[in-house]
């Protein structure tokens, strides 16, 4: 592939992460060395009292600060405020974010950066719900809860997009700059937003099919409140969009 004079800079939000954030970032290197790209790797990790940090300052010895970049931050504050956080430092001209979990796997990344240079999108989604995309590793009952939650919001708001609450996305800078401002939503309902946003102000996106698999290491951070986030997400958007 041939990356011009194009950076990307990749946002891995982590919290309690020491497990999984070695991995993806060897993988992410990997991945965007083979493709030739100016890349960067941007961690805005949320004070994980599991050493997450510390795995990243040897990461940084590994790879060069230059490369792998750790933004720190005093708390858990929202995954949507970790992604805007991540893009007052990014230096790319497109920006993807990406869950440090192992679920995303960066395969999919060469493919995403190709559908985006031939179409001119202003933002390329990785979707579990195209023909070739999926799910592993989850059981019937979180499959049927992520399934029909992508549903009833794309059923109620009507957006040229497939998986609405999926969270692997490569963004053109200037487009997710645009968007950033106008969001409220700060957990989990942040990505639902984003989308929404964007086909209202008639961004053009395009898609990728993924197969999302569930985390090897470590607790999903996905719990009652963020359900509840997202329901309150849902309803701010149909009033308001």
């Amino acid at each position: 592939m041939r990356s011009g004079k194009h950076r990307y800079s990749v946002l891995l939000p982590t919290y309690n992460e020491r497990e999984n954030i070695g991995i993806i970032v060897a993988l992410l290197v990997k991945t965007l060395e083979a493709e030739k790209l100016n890349f960067e790797v941007i961690i805005v990790d949320d004070n994980s009292p599991d050493g997450t940090q510390d795995v990243v300052r040897q990461l940084q010895q590994a790879y060069g600060e230059d490369r792998i970049l750790l933004r720190a931050r005093p708390g858990k504050l929202g995954l949507g405020t970790a992604y805007m956080y991540g893009l007052k430092h990014a230096r790319g001209d497109f920006i993807i974010i990406m869950d440090a979990d192992l679920s995303h796997h960066p395969k999919y990344i060469p493919e995403m950066i190709r559908v985006q240079a031939a179409s001119g999108h202003d933002i390329v989604s990785g979707t579990r719900y195209a023909p070739g995309g999926g799910v592993a590793g989850w059981d019937f009952r979180r499959k049927l809860t992520s399934r029909g939650a992508n549903v009833l919001a794309s059923t109620l708001l009507q957006p040229r997009a497939s998986d609405l609450t999926g969270s692997f996305r490569l963004y053109r800078t200037d487009a997710l700059a645009r968007l950033m401002p106008a969001c409220r939503a700060r957990g989990y309902a942040f990505q639902m937003e984003i989308m929404v946003r964007a086909c209202n102000a008639g961004m053009r996106v395009g898609e990728v099919p993924i197969v999302f698999v569930d985390r090897l290491y470590g607790a999903s951070k996905l719990g009652g409140a963020e359900i509840w986030m997202f329901l309150k997400g849902l309803a701010w958007l149909l009033v308001t969009t």
